[in-house]
């Protein structure tokens, strides 16, 4: 399953907690002609390293399908974020 949805939590520095959700479809078709130009990039890379662009596409796919159910927790000083993905 590709995730939909992100959702960043984040404490500030007085202590109150702050949550974002990010849906993921939305953010995709709005940076898609950036994403085209990034894949772009990505196959003349894999063609300039001589990576097999297909198993560079397969390995993205599966890291991407392994997404869901992520935690990310970052702490610094009495700023902490943990970013969620469903």
């Amino acid at each position: 399953m590709i995730p939909q949805l992100v959702t960043v939590r984040y404490h500030r520095p007085s202590g109150r907690p702050r949550r974002l959700y990010v849906p993921l479809l939305p953010v995709a078709l709005a940076l898609s002609p950036l994403l085209l130009l990034a894949a772009l990039a990505g196959l003349i890379a894999c063609l300039a390293t001589r990576v097999d662009p297909v198993g560079a596409l397969r390995g993205t796919g599966r890291l991407l399908w392994a997404l869901p159910g992520t935690l990310f927790e970052l702490e610094q000083g009495r700023t902490a974020v943990l970013v969620s993905v469903k």
